[in-house]
């Protein structure tokens, strides 16, 4: 029960949010001027994606807004982490602006100060310009810069009334699993390429946190990084230093440079592919944050696999422990564990959990309601690891959860559901789920421990 939750922990202007992103959520991808993305092609690539599902309508967002509003109000979220689609903004991934796109993401920052929710805006969650892959994409060095110009536009017309900014959301996920296990658009299998495309994004991180401070003075900048604990499957010394280099891959890579220390040592010797780097490329990479925001799913226990590909550490199942309809292991202590990490180790001195969540397999009782206790006990689990983070140091200011809604799960389609809310997406219905009432109930005991 969330009475048995330490809520006291938490500060009393703690914020609890929920989130989404725009290709997931908005459908609508051929309306007022949008144009294709790096998403929208691959998910129309037989086979790339689990049914052939793709975004196209998604969860109808784009029409449905206020309705969705109304569901986090319900929830008592005081807050939305959502990201703006670039080739809604800026079709061409540079040069004119859409002004419709614009038009759209200023309805719906009003729609939310007028329910009381504060806006957390991600510029960039993976929805590419195609005319931009078609120039190089990521490898490119001036996607990076035309990413700073897109957000020069939009921090230009929205930081009159969004104060909370994230550059990019999972780099990780666009750098590696984009360029290197092609299992995520653009669908690259290339190392160079996918090395290339990590520098670019960092940078494109830097120069894109200089252009918000310079549209809206104020601002509160951040970057959403996504990570994993990493153990060694056993004390063979192999398996020891394959835990490093997956900790290198999956976290520090990520990490090291945006917090000054350069890219790590280690693993440009691993990697062995040449950075495309030019004096003063580091100390943008390294501009100054507000704060930083955390997206946590699972742990990750692993061995040593000389003969696979990069890091030459492959993930080893463990027998007898739960997870969720992803597969992944449930492990509340790593959240913990990342968080005072980056406290400790990073000195993070403001933290955001922008992203948590489960996915487990979800449908619409004959009472009409959608019983989902699996991942009400997920939620609770987490935000439990949240508040020992705290009593123990982390400046944790907020928790997001994934997600608001039921949504295009990337390659996985529409069969795995992260949502508090369940989407019928034959009807768009949206159900609020057994564990959306249990945050409702989280939120609301928290304000009354404040009381």
């Amino acid at each position: 029960m969330s009475d048995s939750l330490d809520l006291a922990a938490f500060p009393a202007d703690f914020t609890w949010g929920t989130a989404t992103s725009a290709y997931q959520i908005e459908g609508a991808v051929a309306e007022d001027g949008r144009a294709p993305s790096i998403w929208d092609t691959f998910s129309h690539t037989p086979g790339k994606i689990d049914n052939d599902d793709h975004g196209d309508v998604a969860c109808d967002h784009y029409h449905r807004w206020p309705e969705d509003i109304a569901l986090m109000k319900r929830l008592g979220a005081d807050a939305y982490r959502l990201s703006v689609a670039w080739p809604r903004v800026v079709p061409g991934g540079d040069g004119p602006v859409n002004a419709a796109g614009l038009d759209f993401y200023d309805r719906l920052v009003d729609g939310l100060l007028d329910a009381g929710i504060t806006p957390n805006v991600t510029l960039y969650h993976w929805d590419l310009p195609q005319a931009l892959q078609d120039r190089g994409g990521w490898t490119a060095r001036e996607t990076a810069e035309h990413l700073a110009e897109y957000a020069s536009v939009v921090a230009g017309r929205l930081g009159d009334r969004v104060t909370q900014w994230a550059t990019l959301n999972e780099p990780l996920c666009s750098g590696w699993i984009g360029h290197l296990e092609g299992r995520m658009a653009p669908g690259l299998t290339d190392l160079t390429a996918a090395v290339h495309a990590s520098y670019h994004l960092l940078l494109a991180h830097g120069l894109a946190t200089r252009a918000i401070r310079a549209a809206a003075p104020g601002a509160q900048i951040g970057l959403v990084t996504n990570h994993s604990t990493i153990e060694a499957a056993s004390t063979r010394p192999e398996d020891l230093a394959a835990a490093t280099r997956m900790d290198g891959h999956t976290n520090r890579w990520w990490l090291d440079p945006v917090y000054g220390r350069g890219f790590p040592a280690d693993m440009r010797e691993l990697y062995g592919v040449e950075l495309p780097e030019r004096p003063g490329d580091l100390d943008t990479i390294a501009a100054p944050l507000d704060w930083h925001g955390l997206n946590y799913y699972f742990p990750a226990t692993v061995t040593d696999d000389p003969q696979g590909p990069v890091p030459y550490a492959r993930e080893v199942r463990l027998p007898d422990v739960p997870r969720t309809g992803m597969d992944w292991q449930i492990d509340a202590g790593g959240l913990e564990a990342l968080l005072l990490r980056l406290t400790d180790d990073y000195g993070v001195r403001k933290l955001y959990v922008t992203e948590n969540g489960s996915a487990f397999p979800d449908a619409v009782s004959p009472d009409g309601e959608v019983h989902d206790p699996d991942r009400a006990r997920y939620l609770e689990q987490h935000v439990g690891a949240c508040a020992r983070a705290v009593r123990k140091g982390a400046p944790l200011a907020g928790y997001y959860a994934w997600s608001l809604l039921d949504n295009f799960e990337w390659a996985y389609g529409y069969d795995k559901r992260f949502g508090l809310v369940h989407v019928d997406y034959a009807t768009q219905a949206r159900t609020v789920k057994t564990s959306g009432r249990r945050y409702a109930d989280i939120i609301r005991a928290h304000r009354q421990s404040h009381a």
